[in-house]
């Protein structure tokens, strides 16, 4: 595994991370959809178009996304998306320290066996 792989895999966890956490934020902002008539859609894509935070997160997961597609051109799929699976406690942090969400011990389970699976499939 080489330097270039490694900083890929790292702006796909941080883009992903920080998409996921500024489209959240967004969503807060515009409210709960509880209607999926036409009319409230359209009212919902025109608040959509407004909302820098969410905007900036879809800006973000296009960043992960092309940057996961074109390391798969040279790296082994079966260590990138482990690799990459780092994410969901990068997510976990970004929720508790931007978003301010309460993370219980059992909550931080799910991450922590995230990383030793990742652990796993990076030993050679």
């Amino acid at each position: 595994m080489d330097g270039i792989t490694l900083v890929m895999i790292a702006i796909i966890v941080l883009s992903n991370a920080a998409g996921d956490v500024l489209i959240t934020r967004g969503m807060k902002k515009m409210g709960e959809v509880n209607s999926f008539h036409p009319y409230h859609l359209l009212q919902l894509g025109r608040k959509v178009l407004g909302n820098g935070d969410f905007l900036s997160g879809v800006f973000c997961l296009a960043i992960s996304f092309f940057a996961f597609i074109s390391v798969l051109a040279w790296a082994e799929m079966s260590f990138i998306v482990p690799a990459t699976s780092v994410v969901y406690v990068v997510t976990v942090l970004g929720a508790k320290f931007f978003l301010k969400e309460q993370i219980d011990k059992l909550r931080w389970a799910g991450p922590f066996l995230v990383c030793m699976g990742v652990v796993l499939v990076c030993l050679p």
